[in-house]
């Protein structure tokens, strides 16, 4: 299994699959696709692609620049400092996560799968998603295999292993599982990293319940439910990051004694972000209903 990624990742055996993971769902359109933007410095010294507000192309993080993008584990401490500093940017280690996510299933254990898969679940500011799933240890960034991982999905799908049998039936409940998983992220690095790890543990556990590897079709479903309910969110705001606009206005008429009007701030809203209701299969403000 290991050696499928060392040989080649998502972001070079799989194009289209990478490009669908890179969308901004709020801002694309059916003319014009907009994907997720850096969000952040810490990469600006490699051209001015890599700007805060630009957006994370392909062609930045692929063949020569493959290891721009990197897990947390493999950043430079100086970085991790940066981050932890700016956007209090921590991970929390593995046991503890088992040990929360125990305590908020216990009262589901005993639910019937429909309902079980059917509970939602949200990743607040989730980095690279390790409550949703636990593919390496966020310290170390060492692999954990399958069976060991204790995320909210991949408790689903080891519950949807061990009851399907038939193929279709497993799709289809797998599709469900993915459906109420949601996170978001300020970082565009880590929420592609946040989203690469939810389509390899898709692979990995088809592997595990097949022996074969899932075509790419069934790669770009699955992409297209991680591009919906993973996304870029301003957790304070509910916008995308860095799209509030704080602009100098000056007022053109003069004042009684001939000197300009005193300049003055105002505040250009950002972009509120939308989310996937899979229920109405239509897109909502993620704020709908806030504050009412």
């Amino acid at each position: 299994m290991n050696g499928f990624y060392r040989e080649s990742s998502i972001r070079e055996k799989f194009p289209k699959v990478l490009d669908i993971l890179l969308l901004d769902r709020t801002r694309s359109t059916a003319r014009a696709s907009q994907n997720i933007i850096w969000a952040n410095s810490n990469y600006r010294s490699k051209g001015k692609e890599y700007a805060q507000t630009s957006q994370i192309r392909s062609s930045l993080i692929t063949g020569k620049r493959d290891n721009v993008i990197r897990s947390r584990a493999f950043k430079s401490k100086d970085i991790q400092k940066v981050r932890t500093k700016q956007k209090a940017e921590v991970f929390t280690p593995t046991w503890v996560i088992e040990r929360q996510i125990d305590e908020v299933s216990a009262d589901h254990r005993r639910s019937d799968l429909d309902s079980y898969l059917k509970i939602k679940w949200l990743e607040v500011a989730c980095g690279e998603a390790p409550y949703i799933t636990t593919r390496y240890d966020m310290e170390t960034g060492d692999f954990i295999e399958v069976p060991e991982r204790v995320g909210i999905l991949d408790r689903k799908l080891t519950v949807i292993n061990e009851t399907l049998s038939e193929f279709l039936d497993w799709q289809k409940a797998t599709e469900l599982a993915y459906k109420t998983v949601y996170g978001f992220e300020w970082n565009g690095d880590s929420l592609l990293l946040a989203r690469e790890n939810l389509l390899y543990t898709y692979i990995e556990n088809y592997v595990s319940k097949w022996q074969i590897y899932p075509d790419e079709k069934l790669l770009e479903k699955i992409a297209v439910i991680i591009s919906y309910n993973i996304f870029q969110m301003d957790g304070l705001k509910y916008i995308i990051p860095l799209s509030e606009k704080k602009e100098r206005v000056y007022s053109e008429q003069l004042s009684l004694f001939n000197d300009p009007e005193p300049k003055r701030w105002i505040i250009r809203k950002g972009i509120r972000v939308k989310v996937m209701d899979w229920e109405k299969n239509k897109m909502e403000f993620f704020d709908k209903g806030i504050g009412e």
